[in-house]
């Protein structure tokens, strides 16, 4: 799928598929019955890696790289990740506000040209249930990300035996690789 097309999407699938040593994600787009359409991104997350790198490919061949992040330091308490394009050229961050995140996971979302946007998890019961009952961890977590009460695009985890998330899109100017990537950092990193 080209570039022009991927960001005329409205609705994403992120799906992860889990392997002993790897996370493996497959993104589709959405058909208009709410089925999986074309694979637009795959990427893969070792485990236990020193510095964390993510790579997004076009699909699971890996020929083509659609984008990546990379952990800024080793120890990643705030210091966030860079978003780079397909030839290594930055086109956003995100960051985790491990204050803030105590409680209630928050991230910042930038992408240059436009303001940050925050993301924190919807419910905060839930929220709170996931960090203190470890048996409910299993509870889905939804994020919002936005600028003041203006929602640019949110992340829903649902409910199922594998991890499944519906991307939506509401401010279209926002480019689709580093929600792509937001997207699959929100699972990859959340527990950290």
């Amino acid at each position: 799928m080209d570039l022009p097309t991927l960001q005329a999407q409205r609705r994403l699938i992120v799906r992860q598929k889990i392997t002993m040593m790897v996370n493996r994600y497959v993104v589709h787009i959405e058909q208009p019955d709410g089925s999986e359409g074309p694979m637009v991104a795959f990427a893969e997350q070792k485990r236990l890696a020193f510095k964390e790198q993510v790579t997004l490919y076009t699909d699971e061949s890996r020929q083509f790289v659609l984008a990546g992040f990379k952990a800024r330091k080793v120890l990643d308490l705030g210091s966030g990740y860079d978003v780079l394009d397909h030839a290594g050229q930055p086109i956003g961050f995100f960051r985790k506000e491990f204050g803030a995140s105590l409680l209630r996971s928050t991230w910042h979302f930038q992408q240059p040209g436009m303001p940050t946007f925050t993301g924190q998890e919807r419910n905060v019961l839930v929220s709170i249930l996931r960090r203190f009952v470890d048996s409910l961890s299993w509870l889905p977590y939804h994020f919002d990300f936005g600028a003041g009460a203006q929602i640019a695009f949110s992340v829903d985890r649902k409910y199922g035996l594998r991890d499944r998330y519906i991307v939506d899109v509401q401010d279209p100017r926002l480019d689709r690789r580093l929600i792509i990537a937001m997207a699959v950092a929100l699972d990859a990193l959340q527990a950290r």
